[in-house]
Protein backbone atom coordinates (compact mmCIF):
# COMPACT_ATOMS: atom_id res chain seq x y z
CA UNK A 1 0.00 0.00 0.00
CA UNK A 2 1.04 3.53 -0.90
CA UNK A 3 1.81 5.37 2.48
CA UNK A 4 0.79 9.50 1.07
CA UNK A 5 2.56 12.45 2.65
CA UNK A 6 -0.97 13.42 3.53
CA UNK A 7 -1.84 10.33 5.36
CA UNK A 8 1.42 10.02 7.84
CA UNK A 9 0.92 11.41 11.22
CA UNK A 10 3.45 12.18 14.23
CA UNK A 11 1.39 9.89 16.94
CA UNK A 12 -0.48 11.95 19.02
CA UNK A 13 1.23 11.31 21.92
CA UNK A 14 4.10 12.62 20.70
CA UNK A 15 2.89 15.76 19.04
CA UNK A 16 4.27 19.09 20.58
CA UNK A 17 2.62 21.60 17.92
CA UNK A 18 -0.27 22.27 15.41
CA UNK A 19 0.19 20.40 12.16
CA UNK A 20 -0.94 22.24 8.93
CA UNK A 21 -3.13 19.58 8.36
CA UNK A 22 -5.02 20.29 12.39
CA UNK A 23 -4.93 23.87 10.96
CA UNK A 24 -6.62 22.94 7.98
CA UNK A 25 -9.27 21.13 9.57
CA UNK A 26 -10.24 24.21 11.66
CA UNK A 27 -9.44 26.70 9.29
CA UNK A 28 -13.15 26.11 7.71
CA UNK A 29 -15.08 27.56 10.53
CA UNK A 30 -12.09 29.83 10.78
CA UNK A 31 -12.26 31.57 7.35
CA UNK A 32 -14.88 33.53 7.92
CA UNK A 33 -12.95 36.13 9.35
CA UNK A 34 -10.44 36.07 7.45
CA UNK A 35 -12.87 36.22 4.01
CA UNK A 36 -13.32 39.83 4.98
CA UNK A 37 -9.98 40.63 3.49
CA UNK A 38 -10.93 39.92 0.38
CA UNK A 39 -14.51 42.46 0.26
CA UNK A 40 -12.13 45.26 -1.23
CA UNK A 41 -12.60 46.32 -5.62
CA UNK A 42 -10.17 44.95 -7.53
CA UNK A 43 -7.16 46.92 -8.63
CA UNK A 44 -5.55 46.78 -12.26
CA UNK A 45 -3.39 44.25 -11.47
CA UNK A 46 -1.96 41.04 -12.70
CA UNK A 47 -5.82 39.17 -12.37
CA UNK A 48 -9.20 39.86 -13.97
CA UNK A 49 -9.62 42.97 -14.01
CA UNK A 50 -13.19 43.90 -13.77
CA UNK A 51 -14.41 40.94 -12.25
CA UNK A 52 -14.38 39.50 -8.64
CA UNK A 53 -12.40 36.29 -9.61
CA UNK A 54 -9.37 35.61 -8.96
CA UNK A 55 -7.90 32.43 -11.18
CA UNK A 56 -5.33 30.22 -9.38
CA UNK A 57 -3.49 27.20 -10.55
CA UNK A 58 -1.41 24.58 -8.62
CA UNK A 59 2.23 23.07 -9.50
CA UNK A 60 2.23 20.08 -7.81
CA UNK A 61 -0.39 17.64 -6.37
CA UNK A 62 1.35 15.86 -3.85
CA UNK A 63 0.03 16.98 -0.04
CA UNK A 64 1.26 20.49 0.14
CA UNK A 65 0.26 22.27 -2.73
CA UNK A 66 -3.43 21.35 -2.45
CA UNK A 67 -3.33 22.51 1.01
CA UNK A 68 -1.96 26.09 0.07
CA UNK A 69 -5.24 26.65 -2.40
CA UNK A 70 -7.55 25.24 0.57
CA UNK A 71 -5.70 28.35 1.93
CA UNK A 72 -5.97 30.18 -0.45
CA UNK A 73 -10.13 29.85 -0.80
CA UNK A 74 -10.89 29.73 2.64
CA UNK A 75 -9.34 33.61 2.58
CA UNK A 76 -10.85 35.16 -0.87
CA UNK A 77 -14.45 33.70 -1.74
CA UNK A 78 -13.20 35.33 -5.23
CA UNK A 79 -10.24 33.12 -5.99
CA UNK A 80 -11.22 30.41 -8.52
CA UNK A 81 -8.72 26.82 -9.14
CA UNK A 82 -9.00 26.33 -12.44
CA UNK A 83 -5.88 24.37 -13.56
CA UNK A 84 -3.87 22.05 -11.79
CA UNK A 85 -0.20 19.80 -12.94
CA UNK A 86 2.10 17.35 -11.36
CA UNK A 87 4.27 15.09 -13.11
CA UNK A 88 1.67 12.42 -12.93
CA UNK A 89 -2.12 12.60 -13.96
CA UNK A 90 -3.14 10.50 -11.46
CA UNK A 91 -2.13 12.41 -8.67
CA UNK A 92 -4.42 15.47 -10.37
CA UNK A 93 -7.30 13.66 -10.55
CA UNK A 94 -7.07 12.28 -7.34
CA UNK A 95 -6.11 15.80 -5.74
CA UNK A 96 -9.10 17.89 -8.10
CA UNK A 97 -11.64 15.10 -6.61
CA UNK A 98 -10.28 15.81 -2.80
CA UNK A 99 -10.38 19.75 -3.55
CA UNK A 100 -14.02 19.64 -5.30
CA UNK A 101 -15.67 18.30 -2.42
CA UNK A 102 -13.54 20.33 0.43
CA UNK A 103 -14.58 23.48 -1.82
CA UNK A 104 -17.21 22.44 -4.33
CA UNK A 105 -18.25 26.38 -5.26
CA UNK A 106 -14.12 27.36 -5.78
CA UNK A 107 -12.75 24.75 -7.71
CA UNK A 108 -13.71 24.79 -11.18
CA UNK A 109 -10.92 22.66 -13.22
CA UNK A 110 -11.76 20.76 -16.18
CA UNK A 111 -10.36 17.77 -17.94
CA UNK A 112 -8.69 20.24 -20.61
CA UNK A 113 -6.88 22.02 -17.53
CA UNK A 114 -5.60 19.04 -15.93
CA UNK A 115 -1.72 18.77 -17.14
CA UNK A 116 1.16 16.16 -16.13
CA UNK A 117 5.08 16.17 -16.95
CA UNK A 118 7.59 18.61 -16.97
CA UNK A 119 6.12 20.29 -18.87
CA UNK A 120 2.85 20.87 -17.53
CA UNK A 121 3.52 24.09 -15.34
CA UNK A 122 3.68 26.34 -18.54
CA UNK A 123 0.33 25.41 -19.44
CA UNK A 124 -1.23 26.49 -15.61
CA UNK A 125 1.10 29.94 -16.30
CA UNK A 126 -0.97 30.77 -19.71
CA UNK A 127 -4.78 30.21 -17.83
CA UNK A 128 -4.22 31.54 -14.14
CA UNK A 129 -3.66 35.16 -12.55
CA UNK A 130 -1.44 33.04 -9.60
CA UNK A 131 0.44 30.25 -9.37
CA UNK A 132 0.97 28.20 -6.35
CA UNK A 133 4.31 26.24 -6.18
CA UNK A 134 4.59 23.25 -4.26
CA UNK A 135 6.85 20.50 -5.69
CA UNK A 136 10.23 19.08 -5.82
CA UNK A 137 12.03 22.04 -3.86
CA UNK A 138 14.54 21.81 -7.02
CA UNK A 139 12.35 22.87 -9.09
CA UNK A 140 11.14 26.12 -7.34
CA UNK A 141 13.60 28.69 -8.37
CA UNK A 142 12.88 27.32 -12.03
CA UNK A 143 9.06 27.74 -12.09
CA UNK A 144 9.14 30.99 -9.70
CA UNK A 145 11.12 33.03 -12.08
CA UNK A 146 9.15 31.30 -15.32
CA UNK A 147 5.80 32.87 -13.10
CA UNK A 148 7.03 36.04 -12.97
CA UNK A 149 8.51 36.37 -16.51
CA UNK A 150 4.88 35.38 -17.19
CA UNK A 151 3.50 38.48 -14.85
CA UNK A 152 1.69 35.74 -12.51
CA UNK A 153 1.84 36.47 -8.75
CA UNK A 154 3.27 34.02 -6.90
CA UNK A 155 3.01 31.70 -3.86
CA UNK A 156 6.16 29.45 -3.34
CA UNK A 157 6.69 26.84 -0.75
CA UNK A 158 10.07 26.51 1.32
CA UNK A 159 12.37 25.29 0.87
CA UNK A 160 12.65 28.10 -2.26
CA UNK A 161 16.18 26.69 -3.51
CA UNK A 162 18.29 23.64 -2.46
CA UNK A 163 21.46 24.68 -3.58
CA UNK A 164 23.13 28.80 -3.94
CA UNK A 165 22.74 29.00 -7.38
CA UNK A 166 18.89 28.35 -6.99
CA UNK A 167 18.67 31.10 -3.86
CA UNK A 168 20.51 33.64 -6.67
CA UNK A 169 17.63 32.57 -8.85
CA UNK A 170 15.16 33.26 -5.98
CA UNK A 171 16.32 36.49 -5.08
CA UNK A 172 16.54 37.67 -9.29
CA UNK A 173 13.09 36.47 -9.79
CA UNK A 174 11.87 38.33 -6.79
CA UNK A 175 13.41 41.51 -8.10
CA UNK A 176 11.70 41.69 -11.35
CA UNK A 177 8.64 40.87 -9.37
CA UNK A 178 9.32 44.01 -8.03
CA UNK A 179 9.88 45.41 -11.01
CA UNK A 180 6.69 44.11 -12.44
CA UNK A 181 4.66 45.04 -9.38
CA UNK A 182 3.94 41.33 -8.83
CA UNK A 183 3.00 39.80 -5.21
CA UNK A 184 5.66 36.79 -3.93
CA UNK A 185 4.54 35.11 -1.16
CA UNK A 186 6.97 32.65 1.24
CA UNK A 187 5.36 29.59 2.14
CA UNK A 188 7.69 30.48 5.77
CA UNK A 189 4.67 30.96 7.67
CA UNK A 190 6.26 31.79 11.31
CA UNK A 191 6.54 35.30 9.88
CA UNK A 192 2.56 35.24 9.45
CA UNK A 193 1.74 34.07 12.88
CA UNK A 194 -0.19 36.42 15.48
CA UNK A 195 1.52 34.89 18.62
CA UNK A 196 5.42 34.33 16.75
CA UNK A 197 4.88 38.45 15.80
CA UNK A 198 4.06 39.56 18.84
CA UNK A 199 6.25 37.43 21.09
CA UNK A 200 9.61 38.64 18.43
CA UNK A 201 8.42 41.97 18.93
CA UNK A 202 9.05 42.10 22.74
CA UNK A 203 12.31 40.26 22.26
CA UNK A 204 13.23 42.58 19.81
CA UNK A 205 12.12 45.28 22.45
CA UNK A 206 14.11 43.51 25.64
CA UNK A 207 12.39 41.17 27.25
CA UNK A 208 15.03 38.74 27.93
CA UNK A 209 17.73 40.84 27.35
CA UNK A 210 20.35 40.57 24.65
CA UNK A 211 20.14 36.89 22.99
CA UNK A 212 22.99 34.96 24.05
CA UNK A 213 22.07 30.92 22.74
CA UNK A 214 19.21 30.08 20.29
CA UNK A 215 18.17 25.96 20.42
CA UNK A 216 15.98 25.03 17.11
CA UNK A 217 14.39 21.85 16.88
CA UNK A 218 12.59 19.85 14.33
CA UNK A 219 12.12 16.23 15.60
CA UNK A 220 9.72 13.95 13.83
CA UNK A 221 9.58 10.12 12.64
CA UNK A 222 9.81 9.59 8.93
CA UNK A 223 7.19 11.37 6.51
CA UNK A 224 5.81 11.15 2.66
CA UNK A 225 7.35 7.62 2.37
CA UNK A 226 6.08 6.33 -1.17
CA UNK A 227 6.40 2.96 -2.11
CA UNK A 228 7.93 1.95 -5.77
CA UNK A 229 4.75 1.10 -8.18
CA UNK A 230 4.78 -1.48 -11.11
CA UNK A 231 6.23 0.37 -14.73
CA UNK A 232 7.87 3.31 -12.94
CA UNK A 233 11.12 4.35 -14.32
CA UNK A 234 14.23 5.40 -11.43
CA UNK A 235 13.34 8.84 -11.92
CA UNK A 236 9.48 8.16 -11.86
CA UNK A 237 10.00 6.65 -8.60
CA UNK A 238 12.59 9.29 -7.09
CA UNK A 239 9.99 11.52 -7.92
CA UNK A 240 7.05 10.07 -6.63
CA UNK A 241 9.21 9.71 -3.30
CA UNK A 242 11.36 13.05 -3.59
CA UNK A 243 11.20 13.93 0.10
CA UNK A 244 13.77 11.13 0.47
CA UNK A 245 16.28 12.01 -2.56
CA UNK A 246 18.21 15.25 -1.39
CA UNK A 247 18.55 16.45 -5.41
CA UNK A 248 14.97 16.95 -5.48
CA UNK A 249 14.38 18.02 -2.13
CA UNK A 250 17.74 19.38 -0.35
CA UNK A 251 17.17 17.22 2.82
CA UNK A 252 16.08 17.74 6.09
CA UNK A 253 17.40 21.02 7.03
CA UNK A 254 16.63 22.58 3.76
CA UNK A 255 13.00 20.69 3.99
CA UNK A 256 12.27 21.24 7.51
CA UNK A 257 15.11 22.65 9.68
CA UNK A 258 14.30 26.16 7.34
CA UNK A 259 11.13 27.02 9.40
CA UNK A 260 13.25 27.32 12.73
CA UNK A 261 16.45 28.75 11.24
CA UNK A 262 13.98 31.48 9.65
CA UNK A 263 12.47 32.07 12.95
CA UNK A 264 16.50 32.31 14.46
CA UNK A 265 16.83 34.67 11.61
CA UNK A 266 14.06 36.62 12.05
CA UNK A 267 14.72 37.04 16.00
CA UNK A 268 18.63 38.04 14.97
CA UNK A 269 17.55 41.27 13.31
CA UNK A 270 17.58 39.23 9.69
CA UNK A 271 21.67 38.79 10.21
CA UNK A 272 22.93 35.98 8.72
CA UNK A 273 25.80 33.71 10.87
CA UNK A 274 28.89 33.86 9.75
CA UNK A 275 29.68 30.60 9.17
CA UNK A 276 28.11 26.61 10.88
CA UNK A 277 29.89 23.12 11.37
CA UNK A 278 27.64 20.15 11.55
CA UNK A 279 27.20 16.27 11.57
CA UNK A 280 24.31 13.87 10.45
CA UNK A 281 24.24 10.71 8.84
CA UNK A 282 21.74 7.61 8.92
CA UNK A 283 21.11 5.14 11.42
CA UNK A 284 17.77 3.93 11.99
CA UNK A 285 16.25 4.36 8.89
CA UNK A 286 16.88 1.63 6.28
CA UNK A 287 15.84 0.16 2.94
CA UNK A 288 14.40 1.68 -0.85
CA UNK A 289 11.66 3.88 0.91
CA UNK A 290 14.51 6.04 2.98
CA UNK A 291 16.09 6.88 -0.21
CA UNK A 292 19.89 8.57 0.07
CA UNK A 293 18.91 11.26 2.43
CA UNK A 294 20.22 11.30 6.36
CA UNK A 295 18.22 10.72 9.19
CA UNK A 296 19.56 12.95 11.51
CA UNK A 297 21.19 16.37 11.59
CA UNK A 298 22.79 18.64 14.07
CA UNK A 299 24.07 22.42 12.93
CA UNK A 300 26.34 24.33 14.96
CA UNK A 301 25.60 28.12 13.14
CA UNK A 302 27.88 31.17 14.59
CA UNK A 303 27.13 34.65 14.41
CA UNK A 304 29.90 37.88 14.47
CA UNK A 305 28.41 38.77 17.70
CA UNK A 306 29.80 35.36 19.53
CA UNK A 307 26.25 34.40 19.71
CA UNK A 308 25.72 30.37 18.60
CA UNK A 309 22.47 28.43 17.36
CA UNK A 310 22.43 24.85 18.16
CA UNK A 311 19.91 23.53 15.00
CA UNK A 312 19.00 19.71 15.13
CA UNK A 313 16.16 17.69 13.35
CA UNK A 314 15.71 14.18 12.84
CA UNK A 315 13.65 11.80 10.96
CA UNK A 316 13.15 8.75 13.13
CA UNK A 317 10.31 6.79 14.64
CA UNK A 318 10.19 5.73 18.49
CA UNK A 319 12.30 8.99 19.42
CA UNK A 320 11.60 12.09 21.45
CA UNK A 321 9.69 14.79 19.24
CA UNK A 322 10.03 18.51 19.37
CA UNK A 323 9.65 21.41 16.84
CA UNK A 324 10.48 24.01 19.76
CA UNK A 325 12.66 27.34 19.10
CA UNK A 326 14.27 28.26 22.56
CA UNK A 327 16.05 32.15 23.16
CA UNK A 328 18.30 32.13 25.69
CA UNK A 329 19.12 35.82 26.92
CA UNK A 330 20.72 37.52 29.44
CA UNK A 331 17.67 38.50 31.79
CA UNK A 332 15.40 35.60 30.51
CA UNK A 333 14.45 33.23 28.13
CA UNK A 334 11.86 32.86 25.12
CA UNK A 335 9.94 29.84 23.99
CA UNK A 336 8.39 31.15 20.80
CA UNK A 337 6.68 28.51 19.19
CA UNK A 338 4.62 28.25 22.73
CA UNK A 339 4.81 32.16 22.84
CA UNK A 340 6.34 32.23 26.36
CA UNK A 341 8.80 35.11 27.50
CA UNK A 342 10.40 33.92 31.31
CA UNK A 343 12.44 35.32 33.76
CA UNK A 344 13.22 39.32 34.46
CA UNK A 345 10.33 39.62 32.40
CA UNK A 346 7.11 37.15 32.64
CA UNK A 347 4.67 36.91 29.68
CA UNK A 348 2.47 34.75 27.33
CA UNK A 349 0.60 35.23 23.93
CA UNK A 350 -3.44 34.44 24.55
CA UNK A 351 -5.00 34.07 21.27
CA UNK A 352 -7.67 37.25 20.23
CA UNK A 353 -10.79 35.03 20.93
CA UNK A 354 -13.13 34.35 17.56
CA UNK A 355 -10.08 35.77 15.22
CA UNK A 356 -8.50 33.54 12.70
CA UNK A 357 -4.81 33.34 13.80
CA UNK A 358 -4.08 29.88 11.17
CA UNK A 359 -0.93 31.18 9.64
CA UNK A 360 -1.18 29.22 6.36
CA UNK A 361 -4.61 31.34 5.92
CA UNK A 362 -3.38 34.31 6.84
CA UNK A 363 0.08 34.14 4.79
CA UNK A 364 -2.72 33.88 1.91
CA UNK A 365 -5.15 36.56 3.37
CA UNK A 366 -1.82 38.88 2.84
CA UNK A 367 -0.94 37.57 -0.53
CA UNK A 368 -4.37 38.12 -2.13
CA UNK A 369 -5.43 41.78 0.27
CA UNK A 370 -2.18 42.74 -1.71
CA UNK A 371 -3.38 41.65 -4.74
CA UNK A 372 -6.93 43.34 -4.52
CA UNK A 373 -5.56 46.34 -3.65
CA UNK A 374 -3.03 46.74 -6.31
CA UNK A 375 -0.06 46.88 -3.33
CA UNK A 376 2.59 44.40 -3.81
CA UNK A 377 3.83 41.88 -1.38
CA UNK A 378 7.60 41.03 -1.91
CA UNK A 379 9.10 37.92 0.54
CA UNK A 380 12.05 37.94 -1.40
CA UNK A 381 14.29 39.26 0.78
CA UNK A 382 13.88 37.00 3.95
CA UNK A 383 12.75 34.20 1.51
CA UNK A 384 16.83 33.88 -0.17
CA UNK A 385 18.73 34.73 3.40
CA UNK A 386 16.55 32.13 5.61
CA UNK A 387 16.74 29.50 2.73
CA UNK A 388 20.68 29.97 2.40
CA UNK A 389 21.14 29.43 6.42
CA UNK A 390 19.75 26.34 5.49
CA UNK A 391 21.55 25.31 2.62
CA UNK A 392 24.48 26.32 4.60
CA UNK A 393 23.59 23.98 7.61
CA UNK A 394 22.92 21.41 5.62
CA UNK A 395 26.02 21.53 2.97
CA UNK A 396 28.35 21.50 6.22
CA UNK A 397 26.60 18.43 7.32
CA UNK A 398 27.26 16.77 3.93
CA UNK A 399 30.68 18.30 3.78
CA UNK A 400 32.14 17.46 7.00
CA UNK A 401 34.04 20.48 7.09
CA UNK A 402 33.33 23.87 8.38
CA UNK A 403 31.76 26.76 5.75
CA UNK A 404 31.69 30.27 5.97
CA UNK A 405 28.36 32.16 4.78
CA UNK A 406 30.35 33.92 2.26
CA UNK A 407 31.73 30.63 1.06
CA UNK A 408 28.58 29.11 0.41
CA UNK A 409 26.74 32.00 -0.74
CA UNK A 410 29.25 32.59 -3.66
CA UNK A 411 29.41 28.70 -4.29
CA UNK A 412 28.39 27.06 -7.90
CA UNK A 413 27.49 24.17 -6.11
CA UNK A 414 24.66 22.42 -7.30
CA UNK A 415 22.88 19.41 -6.77
CA UNK A 416 22.81 17.39 -10.09
CA UNK A 417 21.06 16.77 -12.54
CA UNK A 418 20.40 20.01 -13.48
CA UNK A 419 16.90 21.02 -13.86
CA UNK A 420 17.20 21.14 -17.72
CA UNK A 421 19.31 18.16 -18.01
CA UNK A 422 15.96 16.01 -16.10
CA UNK A 423 13.50 13.74 -18.49
CA UNK A 424 11.95 10.98 -16.87
CA UNK A 425 13.96 8.70 -18.74
CA UNK A 426 17.20 10.68 -17.28
CA UNK A 427 19.69 8.65 -15.60
CA UNK A 428 19.42 9.24 -11.74
CA UNK A 429 22.23 11.17 -9.72
CA UNK A 430 21.94 7.67 -7.29
CA UNK A 431 20.64 3.84 -7.91
CA UNK A 432 19.68 1.44 -5.45
CA UNK A 433 22.42 -1.83 -4.54
CA UNK A 434 21.47 -5.49 -4.62
CA UNK A 435 19.64 -4.73 -0.88
CA UNK A 436 17.57 -1.90 -2.40
CA UNK A 437 19.94 1.18 -0.23
CA UNK A 438 20.84 4.20 -1.63
CA UNK A 439 24.33 5.55 -1.10
CA UNK A 440 24.19 8.62 1.61
CA UNK A 441 26.75 11.14 1.25
CA UNK A 442 29.98 10.42 3.78
CA UNK A 443 31.13 13.27 5.64
CA UNK A 444 34.73 14.07 5.52
CA UNK A 445 35.48 11.45 2.76
CA UNK A 446 33.40 13.04 0.09
CA UNK A 447 33.98 16.41 0.07
CA UNK A 448 32.05 19.06 -2.24
CA UNK A 449 33.27 21.13 -4.45
CA UNK A 450 32.16 24.51 -2.93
Amino acid sequence: MVQHASDYAVPESNRRHPTRRDFLKASTVAAAGAAGLARVSLARTAHAAGSDIIKIGMVGCGSRCPGAAVNAMNVDKGVRLVAMTDIFADRVKNRREWLRKAKPAQVAVHDDHCFSGLEGYKHVLECVDVVLIACAAKYHPVYLQAAVEAGKHVFVEKPHAIDPPGVRQVTAACELAKKKRLSVMSGLHSRHHPGYRETVKRVHDGAIGEIVAVEENFLRGPYGLYYRQPKQTEVEYQFSNQYHFAWLCGDDVAQSLVHNVDRATWVMHEQPPVKAHGMGGRSASFGEVYGNVFDHHGVVYQYANGVRMYAFCRTENGCYNDSDSILLGSKGRCNLTHCIIEGATKWRYHPHKGANENPYDLEHAALFSAIRSGNPINCGDYMARSTLVAILGQLTCYDGRELTWEQVAKSDFVFTPRVEDVRLDTEPPVRPDAKGWYPVPMPGMQPLKI
